[in-house]
C-alpha cells in the first residue's frame, strides 16, 4: 500500500512537473511575420538591386580597361598560284572621361537618392507585415471567442428545447412551441458551424501572415499609446511616414533628371590609350583626347529637357497629393477608432439591457405568462449584443495599430519588439565604392552569405 502511495506521489510530481505549453503572445506573432515575410525579403532584394545602381554610377568615374583578341585564316586563289595566311593579333585599350560637365556626378546623386526612396517603402511594407500580423492574431482570438460564445448558445438553446418539451407533456405549451425550440436549435447549430468555418479561415489568415498556424493565444496586450488628438496624430505623420518620405526623395530626383538633362547639352572631354601587338611582332601604341558634342538630335536632347521639367512638376504635385493623402487617412483611421469606442460603450448598455429582460422574460415563462417564442427572442438579442461587444472590441484594437501605422510609427523599433533589424546601411556600405575584388568584396561576400541564410 505505501509503495502504490508513493508511485501515485512520484507520478503526480511529474505531472505538476510539467509545464504548461507556453502561450503565443502578440508580441511572438509580430516577430514571426517580420523573421518569415516573403514580401519583407523581395523588397530587401529590390533594395539591394538600387544599391547596385550607386555602384554601376560610381564606375563611370574609372576607366575601362578592355582587351581584343583576334585570330583568322585567309586563302587567296590567284589561279596557279593559292596562298594561306593565318593571322593573331592583341589589342589592350584604355578610356575614361576626364570631364563631363557634372554628368556623372548626378548620376551617382540620382542613384543615391533611388536608394534612399526605396529604404522608405521598405519601411512602408514592414508596416503593412505588421499590420496584418495584428489583425490576424485579433482574428483568431475574435473567432475563438465567437465559437465559445456560440457554443454556449447552443447549449442553452437545448435546455430550452428540453423544458419545452416538458412542459408540452404536461400540458402547459402546445406542440407550435416545441418546433419553434427545434427550429432555433437548428439555427443554433449552423451559426455555430458558420463561427468554426470563419475560425479555420482566421487560423488560414494568421498562417499566411506569421508562417504558421496559432496554437494557444494569449490575452491581447494593452495597447500601444496614441497621440492625445487627431492633430497630434496628422502632424507625426507629416514628420515621419515612409510615404511621405520617398515622395521627398523622388522630388529631389525630379531636380537632379532635370540638371542631368542640362548636362546632357554639354560637351564631353575623354581621354584613351591603346597598345597591339600582331603576330609578326608589330607593335603599335596610341594616346589620344576626345572632345565630341551633339549640336542637333533631332529634337531629342530638347525633348528630354521638356520631359524632365514635366516630371519635376509630377514629382512635386505627387508629394502634396501623397501628404493630403496621409493626413486623411491619419483622420479615417481615428474616426474608426471612435466608432468602435462608441461601440463598445453601446455594446456595454446593450448587453445590461438584454441580460435583464432576458432574466425577466424567463422567470415570467416559468410562471406561464410568457411564450417560448419570447424566451428565444429575448436570448437572440443578448447573443447578438455579446457578439457586438466582441466584435467592437476586436475593431478598437486593430483600429489603434492601424492609426500607428498611418502614423508611420509601426515598425518593429517603435514597437520595442527587442529583435536584430534587416540593417540596409550594411549592404549599401560594401558596394557602394563598386567593389571588384578587394577587402570590401571579401566584406561582401560575407554579407551575402548572411542574407542567404
Amino acid at each position: 500500500m505505501r509503495g502504490w502511495l508513493l508511485s501515485a506521489v512520484v507520478a503526480l510530481a511529474g505531472v505538476m512537473a510539467v509545464p504548461l505549453a507556453k502561450a503565443e503572445t502578440l508580441t511572438d506573432a509580430l516577430i514571426a511575420a517580420y523573421d518569415n515575410s516573403n514580401l519583407l525579403d523581395q523588397n530587401r532584394a529590390v533594395l539591394r538591386a538600387a544599391d547596385e545602381d550607386v555602384a554601376v554610377a560610381v564606375s563611370s568615374l574609372r576607366p575601362v580597361v578592355a582587351y581584343t583578341l583576334q585570330g583568322g585564316w585567309q586563302r587567296t586563289d590567284l589561279g596557279p598560284v593559292v596562298t594561306e595566311d593565318l593571322s593573331a593579333s592583341l589589342g589592350l585599350s584604355a578610356e575614361m572621361t576626364l570631364l563631363d560637365f557634372g554628368r556623372r556626378q548626378i548620376g551617382i546623386d540620382i542613384a543615391r537618392e533611388s536608394v534612399l526612396a526605396t529604404r522608405q517603402a521598405l519601411v512602408d511594407v514592414e508596416q503593412n507585415v505588421l499590420l496584418a500580423a495584428v489583425r490576424a492574431y485579433v482574428d483568431v482570438r475574435l473567432a475563438q471567442d465567437v465559437v465559445a460564445l456560440r457554443q454556449s448558445n447552443l447549449r442553452l438553446i437545448t435546455q430550452e428545447l428540453r423544458a419545452a418539451r416538458d412542459r408540452f407533456d404536461v400540458g402547459e405549451i402546445t406542440r407550435t412551441d416545441v418546433s419553434i425550440a427545434e427550429a432555433r436549435l437548428a439555427a443554433s447549430r449552423a451559426a455555430l458551424a458558420a463561427a468554426e468555418g470563419q475560425l479555420k479561415i482566421a487560423r488560414e489568415a494568421y498562417k499566411a501572415a506569421t508562417g504558421a498556424y496559432p496554437h494557444r493565444l494569449a490575452a491581447l496586450p494593452k495597447a500601444p499609446a496614441l497621440p492625445r488628438t487627431m492633430e497630434e496624430a496628422q502632424a507625426v505623420a507629416r514628420a515621419t511616414h515612409p510615404l511621405l518620405k520617398q515622395a521627398q526623395h523622388q522630388v529631389t530626383i525630379a531636380d537632379l533628371q532635370v540638371a542631368l538633362a542640362n548636362a546632357n547639352r554639354l560637351p564631353t572631354v575623354g581621354a584613351g590609350a591603346s597598345l597591339g601587338l600582331s603576330d609578326g611582332g608589330v607593335q603599335s601604341q596610341s594616346l589620344g583626347l576626345t572632345m565630341n558634342q551633339t549640336l542637333y538630335g533631332g529634337g531629342r536632347l530638347s525633348a528630354l529637357q521638356r520631359k524632365a521639367l514635366a516630371g519635376k512638376d509630377a514629382a512635386r504635385a505627387g508629394l502634396q497629393q501623397a501628404a493630403v493623402g496621409i493626413v486623411q487617412n491619419v483622420g479615417v483611421a481615428w474616426a474608426n477608432l471612435s466608432v468602435a469606442n462608441a461601440s463598445i460603450e453601446a455594446s456595454d448598455l446593450q448587453i445590461r439591457a438584454a441580460q435583464a429582460a432576458f432574466d425577466g422574460v424567463r422567470e415570467e415563462a416559468a410562471a406561464g405568462t410568457r411564450t417560448t417564442l419570447d424566451v428565444l427572442n429575448a436570448e437572440q438579442e443578448l447573443l447578438d449584443a455579446r457578439n457586438a461587444r466582441l466584435e467592437a472590441e476586436a475593431q478598437r484594437y486593430v483600429a489603434v495599430y492601424q492609426v500607428l501605422a498611418t502614423m508611420g510609427l509601426l515598425t518593429v523599433d517603435h514597437l520595442k519588439l527587442g529583435i536584430p533589424t534587416y540593417d540596409p546601411e550594411s549592404y549599401y556600405g560594401a558596394v557602394k565604392k563598386a567593389p571588384a575584388h578587394s577587402a570590401q568584396g571579401k566584406k561582401l561576400d560575407r554579407i551575402l552569405e548572411k542574407i542567404g541564410n
